[in-house]
């Protein structure tokens, strides 16, 4: 790779100590352009050398970074992996985040910038299709963001969304068991919504215990409230949930964060798995 367009790396800097500062300036400035709403600190920096799997990358040092807020696309990985290549293989990127330090397998999770690109990575594999929204992003500017990316692509049924099996029909409850143990994404009208001790539910069937819900902790339940989401105006609404599913009885997306619930309008619906 030339030299054009690459972070200046200090090791080989002999400016003197105020054109390094400048430079820096200049650097962290075209890199956060773009994430100016998200308002995420700058984490580190580095060159991409090999591309781990759809949502990793490592570093020419040997660190691997995950993309933050997204999840694979669980249809056709390779084609993933491809275009995060594309985007990403040899290139400089800049590091945002609200932590560095790696996951319990080593990994630093972070919103990751091509140097001088004006969208993150995740931005631009949502927008390909390449990758789903994961639902748990806590910065509520960064969150739009990357749903508008996600909104774009099914839209334009580009990548994954292409086909109907990217959403899951909440009334066929056998389709969504099949993917216990792996991300999906849910949709359907909402049955109903109830308590019980301390786990809500949010009911997709009718047979309760059968059908497919969407359970929430009740000490979840100020953070719901503080994103102006009232779980009981839910009932009888089209609701597209995001998650990891499980089976209990039926099969169950456990929400730990708000942003795996989206409320949707029927004309905004994308077509589910199958007829509805």
């Amino acid at each position: 790779m030339s030299g054009e367009g690459r972070i200046p790396r200090r090791r080989r800097c002999i400016a003197p100590a105020s054109a390094i500062l400048i430079a820096s300036f200049l650097v962290i400035g075209a890199s956060r352009g773009a994430l100016a709403a998200c308002d995420l600190e700058l984490q580190g920096e580095g060159r991409v050398g090999v591309i781990v799997d759809a949502r990793t990358l490592r570093l020419d040092d040997g660190r691997d970074i995950r993309l933050a807020g997204i999840e694979s696309p669980g249809l056709d990985e390779s084609a993933a992996i491809a275009s995060l290549r594309a985007l990403a293989q040899g290139r400089d990127v800049t590091l945002h985040g609200t932590s560095d330090i790696p996951d319990r397998y080593g990994r630093q999770r972070a919103f990751v910038f091509v140097y001088g690109a004006g969208t993150s990575l995740q931005d631009q594999l949502l927008r390909e299709g390449r990758a789903r929204l994961a639902g748990g992003v806590a910065d509520d500017a960064c969150a739009a963001e990357l749903m508008r990316a996600e909104g774009a692509a099914r839209s334009a049924k580009r990548g994954l969304w292409a086909g109907s099996a990217a959403i899951k029909n909440a009334e066929r409850p056998a389709d969504i068991l099949a993917e216990v143990g792996r991300f999906a994404i849910v949709e359907g009208k909402v049955a109903s919504v109830r308590q019980a001790g301390t786990i809500w539910y949010v009911n997709f069937g009718r047979r309760r215990i059968a059908g497919f819900a969407a359970t929430i902790s009740r000490r979840m339940m100020p953070t719901v409230e503080a994103r102006g989401l009232s779980l009981t105006s839910l009932a009888g609404q089209r609701v597209r949930i995001r998650g990891w599913v499980t089976k209990r009885g039926g099969p169950r997306i456990d929400v730990v964060h708000p942003g795996q619930i989206e409320p949707i309008d029927d004309n905004q619906a994308a077509t589910a798995a199958g007829d509805r």
